[in-house]
């Protein structure tokens, strides 16, 4: 004990304090006064609402023979909400839980505890796969549910392009995988592990995109996502509409994309109104009155937009780090229930 109280008398050293044990125990109550977006998350949700999910779909290995015991479900979860509310890697993710004091807080851990490496990250996450995220955004949406936030009469449906990194490969293959024909045989299998197959190119605005798609279903009061489909780029917007649907949506907004014949009578079909955006045709432009009722969509569509760009902003939530599909999904399904997790902190709402 002597030896902190001496460090902590210690004068300055080229112009820094060097601090001891109260210094650093001082440093950490001062911290604990401010009130961060995580607390609010923290005081917002019921996590262990999830841990039946967690535990059915991470299943532990049987430790009866010793061994490091296993990290905590809920802990694991809550490292990945962070990386993905932050948009980390596994690397990344590891080392700013071992340097955040507000990480740590978060997380329920204290100074000096273990902490999961990159690699135990990446395994939680393997074995959680796209099915446990989307039976862990379909739990989170049950709880919304209760709370009343996805009763309004009034959906959104748009989509969002999500960049995966992008392929140098040949003319010859890139047909071959366009075709469905999958890789090229004479591909090595570290060659093949560094391949997106699945992912596709695709062209919009004169902007080049290579990756994947998040059509999403936005409740147009509370701004929260209510379900999602995951497809690659060049699927086009309108095909994934019938299956974001649901006879309770009451109206349907969405942009001229999603305009045609067949989804107006799926709409009426269901007792929808349609208020989605009216086009123009070849030699028959919007009227005035198409016009001053697309104007009148759009303030109300625009909201979706708000969601992007706060996903591709704050979570970077517009690319993904990862190869084929089934990962995609799962990344792309976690950046859509995280922010969903984080638009009930700005709404101010507690999830019991």
């Amino acid at each position: 004990m002597l030896e902190f109280w001496m460090s902590e008398k210690r004068t300055r050293k080229h112009g820094a304090r060097i601090g001891g044990l109260f210094a650093f125990e001082d440093h950490k109550q001062k911290l604990a006064e401010f009130t961060t977006p995580l607390d609010k998350l923290n005081a917002s949700m019921d996590w262990n609402r999830f841990l039946p999910i967690l535990e059915r779909r991470v299943p532990r290995k049987d430790r009866s023979l010793g061994g490091r015991p296993p990290f905590g479900h809920l802990l694991m979860f809550k490292i990945i909400v962070l990386q993905t509310y932050y948009g980390l890697s596994d690397e990344r993710a590891e080392f700013e839980v071992l340097d955040r004091f507000s990480f740590q807080k978060f997380l329920g851990l204290a100074t000096g505890d273990r902490v999961p490496d990159r690699n135990s990250i990446w395994n939680f996450k393997e074995t959680l796969g796209p099915e446990g995220v989307e039976e862990l955004f379909q739990e989170f949406d049950r709880l919304l549910s209760e709370a009343g936030l996805l009763a309004s009469k009034g959906k959104i449906i748009d989509a969002s392009f999500v960049d995966a990194p992008r392929q140098r490969n040949s003319r010859e293959d890139n047909e071959r995988i366009k075709e469905g024909g999958g890789a090229p045989e004479d591909w090595s299998p570290q060659k093949r592990a560094q391949k997106d197959v699945d992912a596709r190119w695709t062209k919009k605005n004169n902007e080049t995109h290579f990756g994947y798609k998040n059509h999403v279903k936005v409740n147009r009061c509370t701004k929260l996502i209510e379900d999602y489909a995951v497809t690659d780029a060049s699927v086009h917007d309108s095909q994934v509409f019938d299956e974001l649907l649901d006879d309770s949506d009451g109206e349907m907004f969405a942009d001229s994309a999603y305009r045609s014949k067949e989804i107006s009578a799926g709409l009426k079909d269901r007792a929808i109104r349609n208020r989605i955006h009216e086009r123009a045709y070849r030699n028959k432009p919007l009227s005035e009155d198409q016009k001053t009722r697309n104007t009148a969509k759009s303030r109300i569509r625009a909201r979706v937009e708000h969601i992007f760009g706060f996903m591709a902003g704050k979570m970077q939530g517009h690319r993904i780090r990862s190869i084929g599909k089934e990962r995609a999904k799962r990344g792309i399904g976690l950046s859509n229930l995280i922010y969903n997790m984080a638009r009930i902190t700005q709404l101010g709402v507690v999830l019991g």
